[in-house]
């Protein structure tokens, strides 16, 4: 990161997990894990903007009207890789309809499965996009659970594992979704507490909430539903 694009009094500088950022990813499949508001959408779309991938999603060859200005983030990060990424992906789950939109326009279909991704379900469309779009490349991807049902989510973990067989494909992706993290060997970086760090999977609170509340869902309910003390005597 160049020290003199950053101003920590600023948004996003001021958050705490993107506060002085040197990563290394060594890691063909890496999560990024937090609360919202802990800056997982913001370092992606900086990382996309760096890889000149349209901010609304899509990949290099898609030119949808947009601002051509880097946010504060993405001017001042600097990115390598070994070798250096030509092709790939930004996925960002809450425009994909613009997107979708965007490719029925100017599109012939054949690298989405030949259908327009209006005609498909929200997650069937999802799909379509990982299965015939992705090949070689970086995919950066904002929580593509939000359209995918568990059995989808694990139709997608075969498409991440298809690609990361290659050796050509990287994936960065910001995930709640327990099933996607515990993609095997995936490196989990935890924007929570701190500077970003790795994480274990059964460390995630993403896991730890969900195996407690699976294994007892009344505790759960018992303690979300309990009425104040003044309104239950009344």
């Amino acid at each position: 990161m160049l020290s003199e694009k950053v101003d920590p009094t600023r948004h996003p500088f001021n958050v705490e997990a993107l506060r002085g950022l040197d990563l290394e990813l060594r890691s063909s499949v890496t999560f990024f894990v937090g609360e919202n508001g802990s800056g997982k959408s913001t370092l992606l779309e900086a990382v996309a903007q760096c890889c000149g991938f349209n901010v609304q999603g899509g990949g290099r060859d898609h030119q949808a009207q947009t601002s051509d200005n880097r946010d504060d983030l993405a001017s001042a990060l600097r990115l390598s890789w070994l070798p250096k990424a030509t092709d790939g992906f930004f996925m960002r789950a809450e425009s994909f309809f613009n997107f979708a939109s965007y490719i029925d326009q100017v599109s012939t279909l054949q690298r989405y499965g030949g259908r327009r991704l209006h005609e498909q379900s929200h997650g069937e469309s999802f799909l379509a996009l990982f299965v015939n779009r992705f090949g070689r490349g970086i995919y950066i991807l904002d929580e593509p659970e939000a359209a995918l049902s568990p059995q989808r989510q694990l139709a997608f973990l075969k498409v991440i594992h298809d690609l990361e067989a290659t050796g050509q494909a990287q994936f960065l992706i910001a995930s709640h979704s327990p099933i996607l993290l515990a993609y095997p060997k995936a490196t989990l970086l935890s924007l929570d507490g701190g500077p970003i760090h790795e994480i274990a999977y059964a460390d995630t609170e993403h896991y730890k909430l969900t195996k407690e509340f699976l294994d007892s869902p009344e505790r759960f309910f018992k303690h979300l539903f309990e009425k104040p003390n003044d309104e239950a005597e009344s």
